[in-house]
């Protein structure tokens, strides 16, 4: 090994650097068949800390890890406070990848304006995706997120809700409206959205980034109380959190799921469960049957 190399050997340990991870498995987005890890990373709450400058570090950490993993979309909101800048500041380092930047338009006033106060934030050229924050005057942003796209200032176009709120709302405009992507909450006890919205997304073209996996956490504090059940180890689960990322992405209707940490440990353990088997059918209806019965 050479002498650089050993030099530097405790901070590419830390990041994934030394040893190649297998990609992470990702799914086509309809519209263009560009192909996304089924892993991203959220920003709501946790990235929202700020100006305590080791907060904003411990950030930056997160997000190097999450590239160095394989990780791309990261989704924010002129709704989480500081997070779109935290967001910048961590884009501004070294990374292993290209990041796919996804956030939203939150006004009833001037969409074009908070859009471009988003992207100086976040420093970046262009936006990939502008959403409409559940659906806040989305008659009116919607039309001007089409002309920025026609014009090149985006790529994607989107809609979001959470929560279950406004599915039947979300469901017209899936059906009248051209989108690229939705989102919405999904996980295995939150799962409304299969009746109708997921299987919309798929007849329609739409990707899906399913917000909310763990409920903010709630979800894993509730499941930590238990044991995972044997047979997850054979879809390669070591933890809850990895239990309920891949019974959310193993839905062929989800693009990818957006888990939101501070924590470095915890973003590489949401992304090893983009990678080995996925369950199927039978097996996804098991997890579900198996939490409902916790």
């Amino acid at each position: 090994m050479k002498r650089r190399t050993l030099l530097h050997l405790p901070s590419l340990l830390a990041t994934g650097g030394l040893f190649a991870q297998p990609a992470p498995l990702a799914r086509a987005i309809p519209s263009s068949g560009e192909q996304l890890p089924l892993v991203g990373l959220g920003t709501w709450i946790t990235f929202n800390v700020g100006r305590d400058a080791a907060a904003r570090a411990q950030c930056a950490e997160v997000m190097a890890a999450f590239f160095a993993a394989g990780g791309r979309l990261i989704d924010s909101s002129p709704m989480y406070g500081s997070s779109q800048g935290v967001v910048g500041d961590g884009l501004r380092k070294p990374r292993a990848g290209p990041v796919f930047a996804a956030d939203k338009v939150w006004t009833g006033g001037d969409g074009a304006a908070q859009a471009e106060a988003s992207r100086r934030l976040w420093q970046i050229p262009r936006f990939d995706l502008l959403q409409v924050h559940n659906l806040l005057a989305w008659e009116k942003q919607l039309p001007l997120l089409h002309e920025m796209k026609a014009n090149g200032q985006l790529r994607y176009v989107g809609i979001t809700t959470s929560e279950g709120r406004r599915h039947r709302e979300v469901e017209e405009v899936m059906r009248t409206h051209r989108l690229d992507f939705v989102q919405f909450t999904y996980n295995p006890v939150d799962r409304e959205a299969e009746q109708r919205l997921l299987p919309l997304a798929a007849e329609r073209g739409v990707a899906v980034l399913a917000n909310r996996p763990f409920q903010e956490g709630a979800l894993l504090r509730r499941l930590q109380r238990h044991r995972l059940p044997p047979w997850a180890n054979d879809i390669g689960c070591t933890s809850w959190a990895q239990f309920v990322l891949k019974f959310i992405v193993s839905h062929p209707a989800v693009t990818c799921a957006i888990p939101a940490t501070s924590r470095v440990d915890h973003v590489r353990e949401n992304m090893a469960a983009a990678r080995g088997p996925m369950p199927d059918a039978p097996l996804r209806k098991r997890m579900a049957d198996f939490i409902a019965g916790l």
